[in-house]
């Protein structure tokens, strides 16, 4: 087993880690991941598209070994996939995502008009302005950010992440192989054996603020504004997936998605939930390949 190549972009303040699967000269494929998680968890899906492929995929801004600015809204995460495509020099891009790593590539899709030959995403966090709410999170989103503080950071060694995460229902139907990947570099080593997370807690409640107010349809952006009305701009086609043991605000979102998107169809993952690259990769490699070859 070949593994992928590690190298990053920029410069040192603000690099971007970078993962390549594949034989540079292939048509590209972007990969990029959801919220707390890194690169390495779409191995077992790259590896595969690699046959056909150049595959890329990114730690997003905070996790991993990219860098960690403090600045956590949704078009600073598009304009790092922008950076990225700028780096690479990548066109005629197939944009794989997942969750809020879909909504980057959604959003950068609009801002680079021409880059992506077609997107697949999973889940993405969207909400629609056009019924926008005022006002802010409600007691319960808000209880569901502020719990992220809670959230226990550093552990005794990998071993002990990986049997905790384990046993845990977010990551119980994940493949031993993405976890594992999730765990060796989603984690830095503190020298005495014990690990810790790369996206930190406070980290993590910084990228969420933005995201549950989004799914309360509370989300107004920051000095450049509220970006999901540039959906209704995307010029390639988009495949839209949701799963059916995912929870329900992932299936209202992506009706937004679907109502704002001119090219759009939609696909529905059977017997699986949310992290649904991690928990059955063939499948999503044969969808992903299946809409490369009929998408609309």
């Amino acid at each position: 087993m070949i593994n992928p190549h590690r190298f990053s972009i920029g410069p040192a303040d603000a690099q971007i880690a970078m993962l390549q699967w594949g034989e540079s000269g292939m048509p590209p494929a972007l990969l990029v991941h959801g919220t707390g998680f890194v690169a390495d968890v779409w191995d077992e899906v790259a590896r595969e598209l690699a046959s056909t492929y150049t595959v890329y995929a990114l730690d997003r801004r905070g996790h991993g070994a990219s860098h960690k600015p403090g600045a956590y809204h949704f078009l600073d995460f598009a304009e790092d996939v922008g950076r990225v495509i700028d780096a690479l020099d990548l066109r005629h891009i197939y944009g794989i995502g997942h969750s809020a790593g879909a909504t980057d590539l959604l959003l950068t899709a609009k801002l680079r008009p021409g880059c992506f030959t077609r997107l697949f995403v999973m889940e993405p966090t969207v909400m629609d302005p056009r019924t926008a709410r005022s006002g802010g999170l409600n007691d319960e989103s808000l209880a569901g950010v502020e719990g992220t503080l809670r959230r226990r950071a550093e552990f005794d060694s990998a071993e002990s992440v990986f049997e905790r995460y384990r046993a845990a229902s977010t990551f119980a139907d994940w493949t031993e192989t993405s976890l594992r990947a999730y765990v060796q570099h989603g984690f830095v080593p503190l020298g005495d054996g014990r690990v810790r997370l790369c996206c930190t807690p406070e980290i993590e409640y910084a990228m969420l603020r933005p995201i549950y107010e989004a799914m309360e349809q509370v989300y107004v952006g920051d000095a450049r504004g509220n970006p999901f009305g540039g959906l209704a701009e995307i010029d390639c086609p988009v495949c839209i997936t949701t799963a059916v043991k995912s929870g329900s605000i992932y299936k209202v979102m992506a009706s937004r998605a679907v109502s704002l998107i001119p090219q759009v169809s939609t696909l529905v993952f059977e017997g699986a939930g949310h992290c649904v690259a991690q928990e059955v990769p063939a499948r999503v490699v044969e969808a992903v390949r299946e809409f490369a070859r009929f998408g609309p």
